[in-house]
This record gives C-alpha cells, sequence and structure tokens, in this order.
C-alpha cells in the first residue's frame, strides 16, 4: 500500500514537472508547429495574365496616299518664259537667224567659184534649204511670241571669212580650190549642226516638243548635207585633187 502511493505521487510530480516544461516552452512549440504547418503547406501560385494589355487600335482613315508619279515634273510654260534659261534660248535663236541669213547670201557665191558640177549643185540645193530654214526659224519666234531679230553671229562670220580666203588663196578650176570649198562648207554644216542639236534639246527641256519637232527637221537637213558634201569630196574631188 505504501509502495502504490509512492509510485502515485511520483508520477504525480512527474506529471507536474512535465506540465512546468510544457508551459515553459509553449512558445517554441508554438513557432515550431506553425514554421512546420507552412513549410508543407503548398503555395498558392498566382498566374499571370496572357492577355496583353489593351492597346488603342488605329483607325483605318479612308485617305490614300497619292501615288508617285514616275515621270519628271516638267517646269511650267508660264514659268519658263520668264526664266532666265528662255532668255538664253531666244538669244541663241537670234544668232543661228543671223547665221542663216548670211549663209544664204554666201552660198551663190561658193557656187560660182566650184568647178566640179556636183558640188556647184549641191551649193544651189542647199541655198534652197537654207531659205526654208529661215522661214522655220521666223515661224519658232512667232511660236514664243518673239519678234524675229538677228543678233550678229561671230562664229558663222569667221567661217564665211574663211571661205572667202580659200577662194582668193586657190587658181580658178583646180579641184584643189573644190576641195577647200567643201572643206569651208562642212565646217559651217557641222557648226549648224551642233547649234541646232542644243536648241532641239532646250526646247524639250522647255517642254515645248512643237518647236523641238520643226529644229529637228533642220537638223536633219543639215546633217543630210553634210553627207552629200562628203560624198562629193570622196567620190570625185579629193583624189583629183591630190593628183593636180
Amino acid at each position: 500500500m505504501q509502495k502504490k502511493k509512492k509510485f502515485d505521487k511520483d508520477r504525480t510530480v512527474l506529471m507536474f514537472q512535465m506540465i512546468y516544461q510544457l508551459q515553459k516552452h509553449s512558445k517554441y512549440i508554438l513557432v515550431i508547429a506553425t514554421n512546420l504547418h507552412y513549410k508543407n503547406k503548398p503555395m498558392a501560385t498566382t498566374k499571370t495574365s496572357s492577355t496583353k494589355p489593351a492597346t488603342a487600335k488605329k483607325t483605318s482613315t479612308s485617305k490614300t496616299a497619292a501615288p508617285k508619279s514616275s515621270k519628271k515634273q516638267t517646269p511650267s510654260a508660264a514659268k519658263i518664259e520668264d526664266s532666265e534659261f528662255h532668255e538664253f534660248f531666244v538669244d541663241e535663236l537670234k544668232d543661228i537667224y543671223w547665221a542663216e541669213k548670211h549663209l544664204v547670201k554666201a552660198l551663190p557665191k561658193l557656187k560660182k567659184a566650184a568647178t566640179n558640177p556636183e558640188l556647184a549643185e549641191a551649193f544651189t540645193k542647199h541655198t534652197e534649204e537654207t531659205n526654208a530654214h529661215i522661214a522655220t526659224l521666223e515661224q519658232v519666234f512667232a511660236l514664243l511670241d518673239e519678234k524675229a531679230q538677228a543678233k550678229k553671229c561671230d562664229a558663222m562670220e569667221g567661217l564665211l571669212k574663211e571661205a572667202s580666203s580659200i577662194i582668193e588663196d586657190t587658181e580658178k578650176g583646180t579641184q584643189i580650190r573644190d576641195a577647200g570649198l567643201i572643206l569651208a562648207a562642212q565646217k559651217v554644216e557641222h557648226y549648224e549642226i551642233a547649234t541646232y542639236g542644243t536648241l532641239v534639246v532646250f526646247a524639250r527641256n522647255m517642254n515645248r516638243e512643237d518647236i523641238a519637232e520643226l529644229l529637228q527637221l533642220t537638223l536633219d537637213n543639215e546633217k543630210a548635207t553634210d553627207v552629200a558634201l562628203t560624198e562629193v569630196a570622196e567620190g570625185l574631188v579629193n583624189e583629183a585633187a591630190a593628183a593636180e
């Protein structure tokens, strides 16, 4: 009986000690339990929204970009007529107008000095053509609302003086004179070809195709005359002149 009481007493003491220890360390046990609870608890994951932030839609407008023209913009006729380029063009027309009017007077002299009949005929034909060139230039002046006026052409004056000196320096009736006359005439033709060729381009740059076409006819005629003179020289005159 005493043993049983002692056992119960010891058990009671042990229980009180355990209770004391539990009370003493209850704070730490709670913290550990709480940490274990959250450590083992699956964390809630937040899904990131896959939707992109709304962006303001561009409203389609009914306006369409004007297509770019592949053609070069040509200056207006009114603007060209008031330009320095227009004045230069007219000035060059006056220059070649003077040249043609003086050439038409000189060609009969070249014909008279020629010995070869084909050469003489070429000068006659070109006299008629030169009169047509003068009429064409007067038509061009009219299209430009300009007065047909001549301005001294120093180049043509020099070329015609050279032709006169060839006649003076060679004997009448010789093929050498004819060769010299062809030389002088072709120098004139080359000057006119260069002038008319440039004027055609100028007219097109000014958007005056009507004028360009007229000047092109004269240019083609000058080239044909140059070819005809070459044929006379190579076919008849040069060889005979070399043999004299």
